[in-house]
């Protein structure tokens, strides 16, 4: 099996090593041709490091694993050199200007891809590059998900077909983890347990008014990602809510501020009334 990874920040070269420990031969592409590098950890040499996206062409599976702010272009640059092969979508957020989904900005912008997933979970990057065994949903449709568990086979997939209510999680467990990072440090315990409730309430109930399914929040893209990046620093949307509350900027990427956006938009769109993610939007200053 050939696999496509487009993006090689940590968690794209996580997937890469771990599609390539599996048997997959991989070329890894990004803007440089320079892939993440982890600590005591080499590439195997089934990966090839590429900054032509035509070297992706012969694929059977995609893995898009780039930042939501940018999914858009990096999805329209790889369009020439797309032949039909099974896209999964690694990336969790919304993009900050529309409140667009992924997978929407998918059809979008490659309209002729027909199996598409979302994979979503309790990763952390640098666990996931060191064969540390890590759990994720699979959701998608039946060929996606075929195809996607076969490139991943180094990883625990729980297999689904909700693929908004996956990726929806994804979103939300980045908007509730940078909450979360801050409340740790301005808020009591009772209140950081008060706040982080509600909020998550309310991603369910928006969740649930796109059409998601209840049973997904239970699952490893749910409460098992939520749990992983709402209580720890190693979180970069928990670690980002710490800097906020102490008045430190953000360092990197973090998807949390789209996220949250994205969530409130989509709530006032349909008037769904979101008391408690407007109010810390407010008090995150975002």
């Amino acid at each position: 099996m050939i696999v496509g990874v487009i993006g090689a920040g940590a968690w794209g070269t996580a997937l890469a090593i771990t599609a390539a420990r599996g048997g997959a031969q991989v070329a890894l592409w990004s803007y440089d041709g320079a892939a993440k590098v982890f600590d005591g950890i080499e590439l195997p040499e089934s990966i090839r490091l590429t900054k032509n996206m035509a070297d992706l062409s012969n694929a059977d599976v995609w893995l898009i694993v780039t930042p939501a702010a940018y999914f858009r272009e990096t999805v329209r640059a790889a369009r020439g050199c797309y032949k039909g092969c099974p896209v999964i979508i690694c990336t969790k957020g919304a993009e900050y200007s529309t409140g667009c989904f992924m997978s929407e900005i998918l059809r979008t912008e490659l309209s002729e891809c027909h199996d598409y997933g979302v994979l979503s979970g309790p990763q952390f990057a640098s666990e996931v590059a060191c064969n540390v065994p890590t759990g994720s949903t699979l959701a998608g449709t039946p060929m996606a998900r075929q195809i996607g568990a076969a490139a991943l086979n180094r990883l625990y997939i729980s297999e689904s077909d909700d693929i908004i209510g996956a990726e929806m999680c994804g979103v939300g467990k980045n908007a509730v983890a940078l909450i979360c990072g801050y409340t740790s440090v301005k808020c009591g315990e009772n209140e950081r347990a008060l706040i982080f409730t509600r909020a998550w309430g309310e991603v369910v109930k928006v969740a649930m008014a796109l059409g998601a399914k209840e049973g997904t929040f239970l699952d490893l893209c749910g409460i098992g990602d939520l749990f992983l990046s709402a209580t720890s620093p190693t979180s970069r949307n928990f670690a980002a809510g710490m800097a906020i509350a102490d008045g430190r900027p953000i360092e990197g990427t973090v998807e949390g501020v789209f996220a949250l956006a994205g969530i409130l938009a989509r709530a006032a769109d349909m008037g769904i009334d979101t008391p408690v993610l407007a109010q810390m939007s407010n008090t995150l200053n975002l």
